[in-house]
Order: structure tokens, then sequence, then C-alpha cells
């Protein structure tokens, strides 16, 4: 616990103060986030003796490539439709690397490799993007409310209040009642947050409510995935918290729901 409560402490700090000071750091973070996270999505689709040893190869590569020319592109908030241009044209140059390799590598090796770059690469990057549009130093922090507070709040009305299964399979122990309290203890905190810094509390509490309702599939998402593959943590980069898919697992789905909410209803 102790080891848990002083990383936990240490991954506030720095992000915290990325969040805060912005350009350069919170690019450099994010990228660093990015490339680890697809490195513990990618060694989860591999065999247990792959990951035993696992090797950097043409295909890893074409990933990391990807998530690095993506970043770059970025950097200076280039129009929206260059990113579509961009995810595409990655998606057309993994390809090209698949069929000149044939048959090295297989089908799915290709598929998940580029599913690790948009499921965590560009859907993280939007914590950059949403930092660096219009008070954006104030939506920011709402992609972390609305995940790691509505996942506290969640587990304490889980424990005080749960008696309804939320989903039983995959996840025993979370409860509607849970989920429930988890999308009100976020909205709320939004809207106190939204009085403090300025006119903003109607819309910070609707983001805030809708971004929880969806880190919560978010959190469950990353959970099915880890089941399908019978593994406990995604990495152990962050001493009693598991991996960075192992705590941004509601993050990568909060940020561009902030990002986009927060276009159209922030004025």
């Amino acid at each position: 616990m102790l080891t848990r409560i002083i990383s936990g402490a240490a991954l506030v700090v720095i992000l915290g103060s990325a969040l805060f000071f912005g350009g350069y750091y919170l690019w450099i973070l994010s990228l660093f986030i990015s490339v680890v996270g697809m490195r513990e999505l990618i060694m989860v689709f591999r065999s247990p003796e792959e990951r035993e040893h696992f090797k950097l190869d043409r295909m890893d590569i074409v990933g990391f490539v990807m998530a690095g020319a993506y970043y770059i592109l970025i950097f200076d908030f280039a129009e929206e439709r260059a990113f579509f241009y961009f995810i595409v044209a990655a998606l057309i140059a993994g390809m090209c690397v698949f069929v000149a390799s044939f048959p090295k590598y297989s089908s799915m090796r290709f598929i998940t490799t580029y599913f690790a770059f948009i499921y965590v690469a560009v859907m993280l990057s939007f914590i950059y993007l949403t930092r660096n549009s219009e008070n954006g130093i104030y939506t920011v922090w709402l992609i972390f409310i609305t995940s790691w507070v509505c996942d506290t709040c969640a587990y304490f009305s889980g424990v005080a209040l749960g008696k309804h299964k939320l989903a039983p399979v995959l996840s025993p122990k979370k409860s509607v009642e849970g989920a429930v309290g988890g999308v009100i203890g976020s909205a709320l905190v939004g809207y106190i947050y939204g009085r403090i810094i300025g006119n903003f509390a109607l819309s910070f509490c609707i983001i805030s409510a809708a971004g929880a309702v969806l880190s919560q599939f978010g959190d469950l998402f990353a959970s099915a995935i880890k089941r399908n593959h019978d593994i406990k943590d995604y990495g152990r980069l962050i001493p009693g918290h598991g991996g960075i898919l192992d705590r941004f697992d509601s993050v990568i789905v909060t940020a561009p729901v902030i990002y986009i909410l927060s276009r159209y209803l922030i004025k």
C-alpha cells in the first residue's frame, strides 16, 4: 500500500505539472506514455514465450514510427483533417510492410499493431490536443475528473450501496450502484470546478457526467482484453498500479470525449 501511495503521488506530481505547463513538457510526456502503452498492448497479443523474450521487429518499429510521426504532426496543432489523412496513410504504410514481409507476419499481427497505434497513441494524444485548445488550461483537467474521480466515487458507492452487478462475468466487483455513484461524483466535482474557475458550472457538469459514463466502458474494455489473454496487469512501470494501460485505461476513452464535448459546450 505504501508503494502504491508513493508511486501514485509521484504520478500525480509529474502529470499535474505537465498539464499545468503544457508545451514541450506535456508533448514529450504524452508521447512517452503512448509509446510505453503501445508496447504493453502489443505484448498482450504475443504468446507467453514471446512476452518473456520480447524483441523489436519490423512490424513493431512501424507502429512506433507511426506514433512518433503522428505526434510530430500534432505538435503545431495542424488542421484536424490532416489527422484523418495521416491515420489513413499510416494504415496504408502498415499494409505495405505487411505485404512486403509476407508471410513473416500474420494478418492479426498487423491488425493488432495498427489497433495499438489508434487505441493508445491517437486516443491519448487528445490530452495534449485538449490542453492546446481554447480554454484548454481548464478543460484538460476534466479528462481526469471524469476518469479518476469517477473511479474513486464508484468504488466507495459500490462498497456502501452495491447490490446489482454491473458486469458479473467481466468484473464481478463492479455494481450498478457504484457506476451511478461514479457518474454523480464526477458531475458534482465538475460542477464545483466550473464554479471555481468561472461561468462553466453547467457545461463542466454535463461534460463530466458524459465522460464518466464512457470512462467506465473504457475501464471494462481494457479489463476484457486482459481477461481474454489471461493477464493480471499490462505492465510494471508504476509500482503498485501496474502498467500505463492499467492506470490510463479509462483516460484513453475520456480524453477524446472531453475534447469533442468541450468544443461544442464551452463558449
